[in-house]
């Protein structure tokens, strides 16, 4: 009896100190308009370094140089600022952390997330957070959230199967004919494999309050488990269609360069 007193203690303890903790908020100021962003406390590391890179003024004058409407707006990239008409930017000194992924941060409309090099160059999808791009998208059909799960889950499921399946195959047949009970336990041992491996894979199971928020809010699902999100619009998210819906040229810059001016909000 208490130890289940203690238990009860503890969690309350730990809500307790959770409830307290401060949430921290940026303004995103530009020539289309405004935006309130609240930083997620889930992802830390990407939070502090944001804010820290807020207070060196280094977004500020830069561009949101990369918008696709229906997907997001990019911005942030030091070599962006002062940039001539027609300039491929984007390639701007990086600031590399190590991801942040949580089940309640995905790419929701209006989340603020971290780009990232290829995974060619970028095995560990460490993020770059000298820059940020803001999540415009789309409403998704429950047929559409399932046709992404499977075009990224069937691939692993099938690798997976390659890898410890096959080299197993003449063996499990000769054990199917002489020793059914050693086939039974050469597959089952194969099969925990290669469910655990998936189990850590970059696999995508959207969960039921994604699915809700996908079909009735909208975002990009597909970037799901493959770049941190690190906090939301939660003013201004009319601003992001409007620089969506700007002219761009062959790089996806807007014609009309949308500055960029981000400060701490001081509650």
């Amino acid at each position: 009896m208490q130890r289940a007193i203690t238990l009860v203690l503890v969690l309350f303890l730990v809500a307790l100190v959770k409830a307290q903790e401060p949430v921290f908020y940026v303004t995103i100021s530009t020539n289309m308009g405004n935006m309130k962003i609240k930083l997620y406390n889930e992802t830390p590391n990407h939070r502090d370094n944001f804010l820290k890179l807020v207070g060196e003024k280094h977004f500020d004058g830069t561009l949101f140089y990369r918008v696709v409407k229906g997907f997001v707006i990019q911005g942030g990239s030091s070599d962006s600022r002062n940039a001539a008409p027609g300039r491929a930017i984007g390639y701007g000194k990086a600031i590399n952390i190590d991801a942040e992924y949580h089940d309640n941060c995905y790419h929701k409309r209006g989340a603020i997330c971290a780009p990232r090099q290829p995974e060619e160059v970028n095995h560990f999808k460490m993020s770059d957070i000298s820059q940020f791009y803001i999540v415009q998208g789309r409403k998704y059909t429950t047929e559409e959230l399932d046709l992404i799960e499977k075009a990224t889950n069937n691939p692993i499921k099938i690798e997976l199967k390659r890898q410890y399946y096959l080299p197993h195959k003449e063996e499990l047949a000769r054990l199917k004919q002489e020793d059914p009970k050693a086939f039974n336990k050469l597959l089952r041992e194969i099969k925990d494999k290669i469910n655990f491996h998936y189990s850590i894979s970059d696999k995508i199971e959207f969960t039921e309050k994604q699915r809700e928020i996908y079909s009735s809010i909208g975002g990009t699902p597909e970037l799901d488990g493959d770049y941190t999100v690190f906090g939301e619009v939660v003013e201004g998210l009319s601003v992001v269609n409007k620089i969506a819906a700007l002219k761009v040229d062959k790089h996806s810059r807007p014609y009309t360069d949308v500055k960029i001016k981000v400060n701490i909000v001081r509650l």
